[in-house]
């Protein structure tokens, strides 16, 4: 029995009849399984439970819908949700943002439907449906230690991990943490700089600090430009893990995400990860990334 093409199936099925009723007991009829046997294989492949699935589905493509002058009630509805504030509950916790204002940064870009033959390849642990929140940052100030590097026959992808190892083996961060006007202890890894003439870049891992003065004068400063951010949680990770998640997060956003999500890189702003308190858990460390967008132009 192929059980991958039969989930494929009922991927399929779903994505056919995103506005109609549908239960455990029809889905898993369609493809011939017994509700309870579904819900476990379902689970087992896709990594979420198959009406976590379902409204995920539903809310990506109600985002799509708010690009649209569609009163939100209606589009609500006809996704299932029967009332604003269910609706609006079920929007934040996804996309981070309340249906109104996320109107502002909609893409009228359907969504692709989910193959999981190719979303598997990522290696996914935390549900194969990464939706990033959609959020808007201020100018901020990041104080720390630079890296210039090049992207030249990959070379920052061995400057980058290196600068890492350094920084922590030196007890480098010992220092940055002490230092006056820190707003937030959580670590950055930072990209700027990019010259698309010489492909050169700067690298920075920093802090966030509320001003410069005090500083060690050793210390590198940056300023991140005020952008609109989508930004993606990597999968619950064993600590040894982390890093194989993050760089499959990386590879999901860059093949699959941007292809199909109406957005671009902005212009001029900086990408970045944010290492807080959550990366140090054993089992489930998680961290976010930062891609600053702008809507693709049609």
């Amino acid at each position: 029995m192929d059980y991958l093409r039969q989930i494929q199936c009922s991927l399929d099925y779903m994505e056919e009849h995103l506005t109609e009723p549908l239960t455990i007991q029809e889905l898993a009829g369609q493809i011939g399984f017994s509700p309870y046997h579904f819900y476990r294989i379902f689970g087992t492949y896709v990594r979420i439970p198959v009406m976590e699935y379902l409204r995920r589905r539903r809310l990506a493509h109600a985002a799509c819908e708010l690009a649209s002058q569609r009163r939100i009630l209606d589009i609500a509805l006809d996704y299932g949700f029967q009332t604003h504030a269910g609706f609006t509950k079920a929007f934040v916790k996804v996309y981070g943002l309340p249906p109104e204002r996320y109107r502002i940064h909609a893409s009228a870009h359907l969504p692709e439907r989910v193959e999981l033959t190719r979303f598997l390849q990522y290696q996914f642990q935390g549900g194969i449906i990464m939706e990033p929140k959609i959020l808007e940052r201020p100018n901020s100030t990041i104080a720390g230690y630079a890296l210039e590097t090049t992207t030249e026959n990959g070379q920052n992808l061995k400057d980058i991990p290196k600068f890492w190892q350094d920084y922590l083996t030196q007890n480098m961060g010992k220092h940055l943490h002490a230092q006056p006007n820190v707003v937030s202890h959580a670590e950055y890894g930072l990209c700027m700089n990019m010259n698309m003439e010489t492909n050169r870049l700067t690298y920075y891992i920093g802090l966030e600090v509320a001003g410069i003065a005090g500083l060690d004068p050793q210390l590198q400063t940056a300023t991140i430009p005020a952008a609109t951010y989508a930004v993606f949680t990597t999968p619950p990770a064993e600590r040894s893990q982390l890093v194989d998640h993050i760089q499959s997060t990386w590879r999901y956003i860059y093949n699959e995400w941007f292809r199909s999500s109406g957005y671009e890189f902005a212009p001029g702003c900086a990408d970045f990860e944010l290492y807080d308190e959550r990366c140090m858990s054993d089992t489930d460390a998680v961290v976010d990334i930062y891609i600053p967008i702008v809507k693709r132009e049609v």
